[in-house]
């Protein structure tokens, strides 16, 4: 899948399923995402521990086999935006963004003028190292790039109508554990005040022509968000997926 295929599908409200990759950096999982029938995948920089180079080999193979890569990147920096974008990421995920400056910021580090300041090195694997005409390039690449904004805290919900405001956010994904914990009220995905915030995500970004959804670690708690305008999900991670498979097994000992 082309990266302006991804945006366009994303955009026209197609529900859209990836999981978070979180602790195996073999250059291989890319390529078993996509035999698992993934949409789309996030590489966790923000509490994994991966290398650049480990970042850039499964970037490099999701490019290769079309299957929409991106980071979340560990904050925000103008290093971790260029380093990720230059490794070639479908786009990022900002974590715990609580202002409409935070979300401003990210798409100025991550498009090229005139939208924003992005450094411009066009022999890159961004680029799949090929000739291009510079200014084309550089408009596809602002238009196709996508940004999200992880909300994950009271202030984000709080504000997540001028954060959806933003031009060049493409939406919001809710952070469920970290959103818990700031209303004292850890894991409790069904209390009042969790499903108020949700539908307040939902809606801010309706309004604004944004896509919105969440990552759960497992099915049950996103099932019923899937037809409440939550599109583009995450679910589990590389490490839950494989201890989830493993422990079927149990009943075999």
């Amino acid at each position: 899948m082309k990266l302006h295929e991804w945006k366009t599908r994303i955009q026209s409200g197609e529900h859209l399923l990836g999981t978070m990759v979180t602790t195996f950096a073999s250059a291989d999982l890319p390529k078993i995402l996509k035999a698992c029938g993934f949409d789309f995948f996030i590489i966790d920089c923000e509490h994994g521990s991966f290398t650049t180079r480990e970042v850039a080999d499964m970037i490099c193979v999701a490019r290769a086999i079309e299957l929409p890569g991106m980071v979340r990147i560990p904050e925000l920096r103008r290093e971790h935006v260029l380093h990720c974008m230059e490794l070639g990421a479908a786009g990022l995920l900002l974590p715990n963004t609580e202002t409409a400056e935070q979300a401003r910021q990210l798409v100025d580090f991550a498009k090229y003028a005139p939208m924003g300041h992005r450094g411009v090195s066009l022999s890159r694997p961004h680029t799949d190292f090929l000739k291009q005409d510079s200014a084309a390039y550089m408009h596809s690449a602002n238009r196709d790039t996508v940004l999200l904004c992880q909300i994950e805290s009271q202030l984000g919900v709080s504000n997540i109508d001028a954060i959806m405001a933003v031009d060049g956010i493409d939406g919001a994904m809710i952070g469920p554990n970290d959103m818990s914990q700031d209303f004292g009220i850890l894991g409790q995905y069904a209390h009042p005040a969790m499903q108020a915030a949700f539908r307040q995500v939902i809606d801010a970004a309706a309004r604004h022509g944004k896509v919105s959804g969440a990552h759960f670690g497992a099915a049950a708690p996103l099932q019923p968000w899937l037809s409440q305008g939550m599109t583009l999900n995450m679910c589990s991670s590389d490490l839950g997926l494989l201890m989830s498979g493993a422990k079927e097994l149990s009943c075999l000992r």
